[in-house]
């Protein structure tokens, strides 16, 4: 294990690529500028294919034709380019191929700006496509952490043959922290893949496609993809809890308001509030049971997130009416400071 000191662009690069990344094409958009170039530097001097295509639309049906050749394939932009890719995204999800999408996300609606935000959570965790999908979708909190969910999310995506998204935002692209990034993979322990389209000899022809005209037989695809769901619900739910043994409040938040949340905690216990964090580490499958259980003792479950409550929906169907569901969301790449949140914190401790 080495450790440097890293923008978390470039250790989500460096990480991918010792993941065995073997093909990356992109089109550029800020705040995620920088993973696209550490890709175009050091993944062709590592035997890897960089390709800045034309648009993204054509990114990331470039990845498809990767994934279906059955090499560890990824692409990354910002939401407004993760909006042009969600039609190759469910043709991806459809064909049951392995990929890796990186949405730093920034504030919109529409154009937006280039500050932090989290209004994709809806697009990525809900099906920002047609049909009947999802994504496994990870979202970090450090720069350390996104070297480590993006190793995962490899692994993951390869596991369940189900397209993975690492959902961060512009802070966590941006800022520096000391990472101790993992070895390179053994290519020997990368999953074969027998379904891959890598020619016929000896064999018969392998076949990938998201359709078939006759209604049942896409019905019984269909009923596969909510297979593989469930298991992925059933194994791969993530989530950190911190001092939530005796909370009398508890927040939820990810990604880099997780972090600030647990500052807002210390603050917060420092002046006798009994404050807990769960902070949501895969936000699908989504972390339903363990808030489930702590809203049985908890009284309030405030949710701190940088949208106007997309996250909010789903820790209220955790909740199910077991206790207060107040919300502090921040709107347009505003990111509020600890102390701001802190001020909500106290006035629903005293409600």
């Amino acid at each position: 294990m080495s450790r440097v000191l890293m923008r978390g662009n470039e250790a989500i690069a460096e990480a991918a690529i010792r993941a065995g990344l073997k093909c990356y094409f992109c089109y550029p958009i800020t705040p995620q500028g920088e993973l696209v170039e550490y890709m175009a530097r050091e993944l062709p001097k590592r035997g890897g294919v960089f390709l800045q295509a034309e648009s993204e639309v054509a990114a990331i049906n470039m990845v498809y034709g990767a994934a279906a050749a059955g090499v560890r394939t990824m692409t990354s932009s910002s939401s407004p380019g993760i909006s042009l890719k969600q039609e190759g995204i469910s043709y991806l999800a459809g064909s049951r191929l392995p990929a890796v999408i990186v949405n730093m996300m920034r504030g919109g609606p529409g154009l937006g700006n280039i500050a932090p935000a989290q209004g994709d959570y809806f697009q990525a965790t809900k099906g920002g496509g047609h049909g009947d999908y999802h994504l496994i979708v990870l979202a970090p909190s450090t720069v350390p952490e996104a070297a480590q969910l993006v190793m995962l999310a490899f692994d993951l995506a390869d596991r369940y043959r189900v397209p993975t998204m690492i959902l961060a935002d512009g802070m966590l692209g941006q800022m520096m922290e000391p990472v101790e990034l993992p070895a390179p993979v053994d290519e020997s322990s990368v999953p074969e893949k027998p379904w891959a389209l890598t020619g016929a000899k000896g064999r018969p022809p392998n076949v990938v496609l998201s359709f078939d005209l006759e209604p049942q037989k896409l019905k019984e695809m269909n009923l596969v993809l909510q297979e593989t769901y469930r298991e992925i619900e059933k194994n791969e739910v993530r989530w950190e809890e911190v001092n939530t043994e005796d909370a009398e409040l508890l927040l939820v938040a990810y990604g880099t308001m997780g972090r600030i949340a647990k500052t807002v905690v210390r603050l917060a216990r420092e002046e006798g509030i009994k404050a807990g964090l769960l902070r949501p580490i895969s936000l699908w499958p989504f972390p339903y049971g363990p808030i489930r259980r702590l809203a049985e003792r908890i009284p309030t479950v405030l949710t701190v997130e940088l949208s106007a409550g997309q996250m909010w929906e789903d820790v209220r169907l955790a909740v199910e009416g077991r206790a207060k569901t107040p919300l502090y969301g921040e709107l347009g790449g505003v990111v509020p400071t600890p102390r701001e949140i802190l001020s909500e914190v106290k006035k629903h401790a005293s409600s």
